[in-house]
């Protein structure tokens, strides 16, 4: 005689946290509303970058004859430096506000890093046009009719190089997807999250091969305590004919 073994209903896997319903939707109007916040406020730091520009740039400077206008020094690297300004200066801004869009939205995302990515955009642009306007005029012949004959005074400010005005964007970018890579949240891993969760039900359970305490599981109808067989010749039951 047999025990009677009732097998167990598959275990269910666990289901996932749920999430309240509009949350997907709650979470996309959240990003897009940092992604606005982040594009302005770095927008707007561009003026920082065209005070920093105007103030900091070498200076280049003509002087007038009383009929035209000469460079003072034909070996002058002012020009150039002007560019190399303009770059240090997008490059340095641009990692500042990398690191500050980290620090307010740790968890990063795509919106962070396109709001970044277009904010810096504007910036250098802004950066630029700000400080060709509180640099020196841009009107040369007014300049040396004001300065008079002989009397050295500053040329314009000139950004030769247009490809510095992507210094900002690409520094920025580089900086905060650093960030997020080293410090942000990272990922589960796939292979803890394949694996079976703790307390989830074995099949066979335990209780189907375990043995009472103190002996044996019982093997005979003796040892189980039910009704024991006829012994001796009657068990074998009536003679045959």
């Amino acid at each position: 005689m047999t025990e009677a073994v009732t097998t167990p209903p598959p275990a269910e896997p666990p289901s996932p946290p749920g999430t309240p319903g509009g949350s997907a939707a709650g979470t996309a109007l959240a990003d897009i509303r940092d992604a606005a916040a982040i594009t302005l406020a770095t927008g707007a730091a561009g003026a920082l970058l065209g005070v920093l520009w105007a103030w900091l740039a070498p200076r280049t400077q003509y002087v007038s004859n009383g009929e035209a206008v000469f460079l003072r020094s034909t070996e002058s690297e002012a020009r150039v430096g002007a560019d190399g300004t303009f770059l240090l200066l997008g490059v340095g801004l641009g990692v500042l506000s990398a690191v500050l869009v980290f620090l307010w939205r740790r968890r990063g995302g795509v919106a962070q890093a396109i709001g970044l990515g277009i904010g810096s955009c504007f910036a250098s642009l802004l950066g630029w046009r700000a400080g060709l306007r509180l640099g020196p005029p841009a009107d040369i012949a007014a300049s040396a009719a004001e300065a008079g004959k002989g009397v050295p005074f500053d040329a314009p400010l000139q950004l030769l190089a247009h490809g510095a005005l992507l210094a900002w964007p690409m520094a920025a970018l580089a900086a905060y997807l650093g960030l997020v890579a080293v410090w942000g949240p990272q990922d589960p891993d796939p292979h803890e999250a394949d694996a079976e969760p703790a307390g989830a039900a074995v099949y066979p359970p335990p209780y189907v091969h375990a043995e009472p305490q103190g002996g044996h599981a019982p093997r005979t109808p003796e040892d189980r305590g039910g009704p024991q067989p006829p012994a001796g010749p009657a068990a074998a039951g009536p003679p045959r004919a």
